[in-house]
């Protein structure tokens, strides 16, 4: 009798508790508990055939995708035969392996955990340093759930930031030939850096901006001595319209220009394709954003008429083909949760390539990384919708590692849904290489590279493909971070 009054008592409070607490994330999969697929693996064109657990160590070709559809984006399963090649040699790696990360970012996490908060336009607050929101914070029944994840993919440890050279293929498409574009770049976080509590985690250089980007071409000579340099303010976190500081070095008229993109989702890279160095030209000064350009030499505002003025001006336009992948505005979409999935993608790449490896198989589309490591991990599914339009597409799908927080799949759509391009980023573990640069202090890096992106447009049947094998993301010093940024660096690349 009172057994049933106490029951009756605390059903109530029972159904409350109920009501009000949120959904849980579907936990992350122990480590090395991997999947199974409905199929054989081995080259059995069988779908139906019993199960077939996934080992770490297979070896898979191209017969065996049929069985990894469930582990692969529906977009990159219907245009497989872009990523996937025949003769391809799949290695399978880790499932769900706990990768480390640097003690100072772990420090800084759990020292500002709670602090970070975002707005109803889904702008960031507040943020100092470490991961924004811990992923068993993250509520995935509240409405900001997914701006949650985006900006933790932003502020993902990342090291200093990657640093090394590139190559560039841009695949015109069924008729064509490839052109290739090489150079070198550069990608520094400057604010929020957990290695730097005594400076107030950020670099003293340039430390009004969240991060600085750029490059120079090298070749082709249609391209060569082509440079940027770009500076996010740190009001961009609050407010997606602020534009970024980029400058311009365009040969063809020996000048450094305002890049007529301002507004820039992600890492700006100008339009290489466009135009050839005639020579000629104005040279005049301009003073901006805190960077000296007199130096070039002449007065301000002095130029002169050339006839190449057109696609040097056009140079100065952003192209989405090239760096996308390393940075986007979060603020800049609103958000929704499309849910969690298991997935194979290449997190921590085994092959080599460029520059180290001149020559590597991408299969006939060229957008192949099929013959590499892919490990099997767990996935947050968001997607966004841009908050203005006119860009190249309105909704960007993204897959997020769920441990690292690294991009695993990107998906650009137009506003009918129509898909734009599939990316598929390539990482490498730099606790995996050996020989990696050491921190300062002597400890290891601990940092996933973007040594390489492969994307296809589905539009036009093209594609391009980025790489960079000796990427390295430790700590510049402040004297070369100053130089990158400099206007001897744009005009005279040192």
């Amino acid at each position: 009798m009172n057994t049933a009054k106490n029951v009756n008592r605390l059903l109530p409070a029972l159904v409350a508790l109920c009501v009000v607490a949120p959904e849980a994330s579907a936990a992350l999969p122990p480590e090395n508990s991997c999947p199974t697929v409905s199929g054989r693996l081995g080259g059995s064109d069988k779908i139906d055939a019993s199960p077939t657990l996934i080992r770490e160590g297979m070896i898979l070709g191209a017969d065996d995708i049929l069985a990894l559809r469930e582990l692969l984006p529906p977009e990159v399963w219907s245009n497989r035969d872009q990523f996937f090649h025949e003769g391809m040699r799949m290695e399978i790696g880790p499932c769900h392996r706990r990768y480390p990360t640097v003690a100072s970012y772990e420090a800084a996490t759990a020292k500002f955990a709670g602090s970070a908060r975002v707005d109803e336009d889904g702008n960031l607050h507040d943020y100092v340093s470490g991961l924004p929101f811990p992923q068993a914070t993250i509520d995935p029944t509240s409405p900001d759930a997914a701006v949650r994840w985006a900006w933790n993919l932003q502020y993902r440890y990342r090291g200093a930031g990657p640093v090394g050279r590139f190559r560039i293929v841009d695949l015109p498409g069924p008729v064509g030939a490839a052109h290739i574009y090489r150079g070198w770049f550069y990608f520094i976080q400057i604010a929020h850096r957990a290695d730097l509590p005594k400076t107030d985690y950020a670099l003293t250089v340039a430390e009004k901006n969240l991060f600085a980007a750029g490059g120079r071409f090298d070749e082709p000579f249609s391209a060569r001595h082509l440079a940027w340099t770009q500076l996010r303010p740190r009001e961009a976190d609050v407010k997606f319209t602020t534009s970024d500081d980029t400058f311009v070095y365009v040969p063809t008229m020996r000048k450094i220009r305002r890049a007529a993109s301002t507004h820039v989702d992600g890492m700006f890279t100008p339009r290489y394709r466009v135009g050839g160095d005639t020579g000629g030209g104005g040279i005049g000064g301009l003073q901006s954003a805190g960077v000296n350009y007199d130096a070039l030499g002449g007065s301000s505002g002095v130029g002169a008429l050339n006839p190449t003025s057109a696609a040097s001006a056009a140079q100065t336009e952003a192209l989405y083909r090239g760096f996308t992948d390393l940075a986007i505005r979060p603020n800049a979409y609103r958000w929704r949760l499309r849910g969690e999935q298991e997935v194979l993608a290449p997190l921590n790449a085994s092959r080599e390539g460029y520059p180290r490896v001149k020559e590597r198989n991408y299969g006939p589309s060229g957008l192949s990384v099929g013959s590499d490591r892919w490990d099997v991990r767990y996935a947050v599914i968001i997607e966004g919708s841009a908050r203005e339009r006119g860009r190249e597409f309105d909704r960007l799908l993204l897959y997020i590692d769920y441990q690292t927080l690294q991009p695993l799949y990107m998906v650009t759509r137009r506003r009918n849904g129509r898909i734009v391009e599939i990316t598929v980023p390539v990482h490498r573990f730099s606790g995996d290489v050996f020989g990696y640069l050491k921190w300062p202090d002597g400890s290891a890096a601990l940092v996933f590279d973007p040594v390489a992106v492969v994307a296809y447009t589905a539009l036009d049947s093209s594609g391009w493909r980025r790489e960079g094998y000796d990427i390295t993301s430790v700590p510049l010093s402040d004297a070369k971070v100053q130089r990158y940024i400099s206007s001897a660096y744009l005009t005279r690349g040192k």
